[in-house]
Formats: structure tokens, C-alpha cells, sequence
């Protein structure tokens, strides 16, 4: 489960790079830097320069603890200079609630998965971001971010029902039903009620709609750019999910109270 989480946070940010230096801009709204800044075409290379080396350092042993701490802090310079001030301008558009809940998200899967790495005494540890507080920081992020996302299904239940595979029955039902399902999960997770369980459900989820609704797109369209970034956006979520859900592992399903973390490995309380 950690590897999957690993290899696919890693791919979808690694990807998000080729898009920017292919298109000599940044992944759209979830990067959504103001198109005054200065030199913003040579920003978006060097961005997308960082996610490539970062997202592919992760997938070689010696480097992938180095390179899943600066690409975290590189998605948090994301949460907290791009998304932040959308929101503290517009704080009653959900839409932009929704993108920084999808940042908070990546922001927790590279805490969660660099404090997997991380151990007291290396070069690159951080004190916060390992062991037993760096997993709770990164299921409480997690959990804070899901109910946002779900309030989204609701507010543009029209927009995320024409997502819905058409072959599907009662699309708007789907819609309502997953973004119950996000609130769901952020709640047991955040009052730690059955949380291996919540947030093992969310992680296959978001991986149904990889599977479902982006590789499909894609397929239908595979010159488009905007269904590149939101497949490779969806595989980093989906890649976060499994690494929350992956802490979480040899806990009783139905636990209430979360796990510590001894020796690497999850125990319960």
C-alpha cells in the first residue's frame, strides 16, 4: 500500500512537470499563479523543472527522502502563497475552498509519505514531519481537507455529475453520494471513529475515479491538456489517500483512537 501511494504521488507530480514544460505554464487551478507576475513562462519551466527532478528523485532509493521533503515544501509554498489569499479573498466561493482543500490534500500525502522515510538521525530528518507526530499531522491535514472537496459535490452537483460515467445510473445521485462520502471520511478520521476504515474507503474512492473517470478522458481525449493535468492531478490525490491510509495498517478496522508508530510500523494504542 505505501509503495503504491509512493509510486503514484510520484508519477502524477512528475507528470504535472512534463505538462509545464511542454506547455510553458503551471497546472492551471491548482497552481494558480496570477498571469502578471514577471518572467511567469520561465517560472512555470523551473516549476515544472522541480516537480520532473523531484517526483522522479522519489522513485530512486538514495534520493526519495530528500526529494519527497522539497517536494512537500514546494506543494506547501502552493497551499500558502496561491491558494491562501484566494481564499481569504473570496471566502464564501467554495470554488475556491475546493482548490485548496485539493492542495492540502498533496501537502499531506508528502507529509505522510516523507515521515514513512524519515528517521532520528538523518541528515534531512525534521522532528515534526517523522515518527509518530509527523503521521498525526498528516492524517489531521488529510481529514480537514476531504470535507471541503465534498461540499464541492454539492454546491456544483451539475458539474460533478456530468464527470459521472454515462453508463452509470442517477449521475446527480453519484455526485450527492461521493461527496457525502468525502465528508464522511474527513469527519471519522478527524474524531477517529473506525479511521482505517474511513480513510481506506476514501483512498479507494479516489482511485475509482482514476480508473472510471480520468484514464477514460484521457483516452477520449489524449492531446487535451486540461485531462492530462486533472489524470495526473487525480493519481498525486489518489497517491496521498493510500499513504494516509497506509499508516494506518495492522489497526483493528473498526478502532476508535488512532495508532502510534514504533519502529516504522503502525501499532494500536
Amino acid at each position: 500500500m505505501r509503495n503504491l501511494a509512493h509510486i503514484l504521488f510520484a508519477v502524477g507530480m512528475a507528470g504535472l512537470g512534463i505538462l509545464s514544460l511542454i506547455f510553458r505554464d503551471f497546472a492551471l487551478n491548482w497552481q494558480p499563479v496570477p498571469t502578471w507576475v514577471p518572467f511567469r513562462e520561465y517560472l512555470a519551466c523551473a516549476s515544472g523543472a522541480i516537480l520532473v527532478a523531484t517526483g522522479i528523485g522519489m522513485l530512486v532509493r538514495p534520493t526519495a527522502m530528500v526529494s519527497t521533503l522539497f517536494l512537500f515544501l514546494f506543494v506547501l509554498a502552493w497551499l500558502l502563497l496561491l491558494q491562501v489569499p484566494r481564499v481569504v479573498a473570496d471566502p464564501a466561493n467554495e470554488g475556491m475552498w475546493l482548490g485548496f482543500g485539493e492542495n492540502l490534500v498533496l501537502v499531506s500525502g508528502g507529509w505522510t509519505l516523507f515521515a514513512f522515510l524519515a528517521k532520528p538521525g538523518d541528515r534531512w530528518n525534521v522532528t515534526l514531519a517523522n515518527g509518530d507526530v509527523g503521521l498525526r499531522i498528516g492524517r489531521v491535514l488529510f481529514g480537514l481537507s476531504l470535507p471541503l472537496i465534498g461540499l464541492s459535490h454539492f454546491i456544483y452537483v451539475n458539474g460533478t455529475a456530468s464527470m459521472v460515467p454515462a453508463w452509470l445510473p442517477d449521475r446527480t445521485g453519484f455526485a450527492y453520494l461521493t461527496g457525502a462520502g468525502h465528508i464522511a471520511a474527513g469527519v471519522g478520521l478527524l474524531i477517529s471513529v473506525a479511521p482505517r476504515l474511513a480513510v481506506t474507503l476514501e483512498a479507494i474512492m479516489m482511485s475509482l475515479f482514476v480508473l472510471l473517470i480520468h484514464v477514460p478522458g484521457v483516452t477520449a481525449e489524449p492531446t487535451s491538456r486540461l485531462q492530462w493535468t486533472m489524470l495526473f492531478v487525480a493519481a498525486a490525490l489518489t497517491g496521498a489517500g493510500w499513504a494516509v491510509a497506509g499508516s494506518f495498517l495492522g489497526v483493528p478496522w473498526s478502532k476508535v483512537g488512532w495508532p502510534r508508530r514504533k519502529d516504522g510500523l503502525c501499532r494500536s494504542e
